[in-house]
């Protein structure tokens, strides 16, 4: 108790910190910080940002400065901004100005596609008055021959996935970047979550920028090189990057040690591996393993506990809640694999029923009446594309996504995030939720666990992140069936509440009637259980496969049958388990024997 007490007093200690250093850095303007005029009257016009961030407050001045930073702050709290907006500010100010000939000058590495068209978005923003400075990207997906072409003419500030870099940087002569200053490394967790550690390590020794090269690179080009590096999270590959790539960089949004700088240290190791020696320097004592994540104070934070079978009904009640309570609003919601998305956006987008009776076809109605988007990694480029845009221009509407969505990407006015499929490692769940209240807007969240997932809350828990329960009943009740308000004992459970059985019924009847969606539910029934398998380390004791019920996880598809397929092969996985069990205790027994006659 004394324990619990003393952690909500921190709490509330670091809040009231915080948000006295906000006060402080709002009463600032961009041009105190040092930016030129008409830079910080774009970000005001055009952006909409009235004075800068804590994060950027703190920033923009160092990398001014001319300092390596690595910058570790929450997501939605403006970094983007507090690394393009200094790098505009000394290009503009380049006498004679700079031309597309000259090539390169700053460099952007992002994870993923949808970060990359973000980012360039923001900087074709900031640059409206700026036209000399001419920004643009190259990713994978797009036509390699229209990049180089751009590449060929020139392109001052290019933003890029790593994959697709390299191979402009191996194979596209005519890719000036002599004049490179600027390299930063946008999200670094991610770029090396998704296996791009190697490609890093090449791209750095092509471009000459590991942290003793860059020193050298300096003496014969005209302008130092200046290495930027921004992450959510940090874990012991994220301090390798660092490591390799900045010259006793500043650090900025750790706790106790903001603004301090730290020593250079031998250039071991590989990003491709885990790196387990030689992390002898001070971000070590910010490991993502033991270390508080930091998260928004606005930021409501719940769980809602849901017996599998009941899971898909209960999803969708929340959803037809949040919806009917505040028709104007965004919700994003999370899942593990392609075809879960795939299956959820088919049923979220077709489904509907009558609440007044189940046999009048006449009076059925869209379930949930609002837009509704999917977005993955098997997607095209081009739909990719258009779900980003259009999300997020509308006032309200759904989205469905893997975690291709969880990071940098900033969807304005997204009121609630809901991770339906857990998102396994704690650094993944602040991510996710990072989606939501963004530059100090109010946001919620609301994970979904099943009865034998709640260990998983005291795994949040070592992290700073805790949760409290969402009034699941008080909603449910609040729905009427068929005309009438349904009055419930509080005894009843969960999976026997009128509104969640016949709601089920109904989703069952649905997808039994439709064959091409039931397909849809069969695969992501499968691709499901896959996932589940995936966990790592620890979380392999929280989400056991051998404690599902493969009928109630075939439920929460709404299948009324569990798809043999996956079901024999789980059978018959645990058969051979049983028999090598056996096997062994009897070879033991056989050991054991002997040895007695002996």
């Amino acid at each position: 108790m004394k324990k619990t007490q003393k952690t909500n007093k921190e709490k509330e200690s670091n809040t009231k910190t915080q948000t006295k250093e906000s006060e402080i850095f709002a009463s600032c303007s961009f041009s105190s910080l040092g930016l030129h005029s008409t830079l910080s009257e774009q970000l005001q016009e055009r952006l909409g940002f009235e004075a800068p961030t804590l994060v950027q407050a703190q920033a923009i001045p160092v990398i001014l400065s001319g300092r390596h930073v690595l910058v570790n702050a929450e997501t939605g709290s403006g970094k983007t901004i507090a690394y393009l907006a200094p790098i505009i500010h000394y290009l503009q100010g380049y006498n004679p100005r700079i031309e597309r000939s000259h090539g390169t000058f700053a460099l952007v590495l992002v994870p993923t596609r949808e970060l990359c068209l973000q980012v360039y978005e923001i900087l074709q923003k900031l640059l409206h008055r700026f036209h000399w400075i001419v920004p643009g990207y190259v990713m994978g997906g797009e036509n390699r021959n229209k990049e180089k072409a751009r590449l060929r003419k020139g392109i001052s500030i290019l933003i890029a996935t790593p994959g697709r870099l390299l191979d402009h940087l191996k194979n596209t002569s005519s890719f000036v970047h002599t004049n490179l200053r600027w390299i930063i490394f946008d999200e670094a967790d991610r770029i090396l979550e998704l296996g791009f550690g190697k490609d890093i390590e090449e791209i750095l020794d092509l471009l000459g920028s590991r942290a003793n090269e860059s020193v050298e690179m300096g003496k014969s080009s005209e302008f130092k090189r200046q290495n930027l590096l921004l992450s959510a999270t940090l874990n012991e590959k994220v301090n390798h990057l660092s490591k390799i790539s900045l010259e006793n960089p500043v650090m900025i949004g750790l706790d106790n040690m903001k603004m301090q700088p730290y020593s250079s240290v031998n250039q071991t190791g590989s990003l491709g591996s885990d790196v387990d020696e030689d992390l002898d320097y001070s971000i070590k004592s910010v490991n993502s393993s033991s270390g508080d994540y930091r998260l928004p104070a606005q930021l409501v934070q719940r769980f809602v506990k849901v017996p599998c079978g009941s899971r898909l009904a209960v999803l969708l009640s929340i959803l037809k809640h949040l919806f009917e309570r505040e028709a104007s609003q965004k919700v994003v919601v999370f899942f593990s694999t392609c075809d879960a998305v795939d299956f959820h956006y088919m049923l979220l987008s077709e489904f509907q029923w009558s609440p007044y009776s189940q046999f009048e076809e006449e009076l059925k109605q869209m379930f949930l009446k609002c837009k509704t988007f999917r977005l993955h990694g098997n997607m095209k480029q081009e739909d990719r594309r258009t779900t980003f845009s259009a999300f997020k221009t509308e006032k309200s509407a759904l989205l469905v996504s893997t975690d291709v969505a969880a990071r940098g990407l900033d969807f304005p006015k997204v009121r609630c995030i809901i991770q339906y499929d857990s998102p396994g490692e704690a650094s993944e769940y602040v991510h996710r939720v990072g989606r939501t209240a963004r530059l100090g807007e109010r946001g919620e969240s609301l994970l979904f666990l099943q009865p034998i997932e709640v260990d998983y809350l005291q795994d949040l828990e070592k992290h700073g992140v805790s949760l409290t329960e969402y009034p699941l009943l008080k909603i449910i009740d609040s729905f009427p069936l068929h005309s009438q308000m349904h009055r419930v004992k509080k005894f009843v459970s969960l999976e026997s509440h009128p509104w969640v059985v016949s709601l089920q019924r109904e989703l069952e009847s649905y997808i039994s009637a439709e064959p091409k969606i039931k397909k849809q539910a069969k695969d992501a029934f499968c691709s499901w259980v896959r996932a589940y398998t995936a966990h790592r380390g620890d979380l392999k004791q929280i989400f056991m496969v051998k404690k599902l019920h493969l009928g109630h996880v075939a439920k929460s598809f709404a299948l009324r049958e569990q798809p043999s397929l996956v079901g024999k092969t789980f059978q018959n996985q645990s058969k051979k388990r049983k028999r090598d069990m056996k096997q062994k205790q009897k070879g033991l027994f056989k050991k054991r024997k002997v040895a007695s006659k002996t």
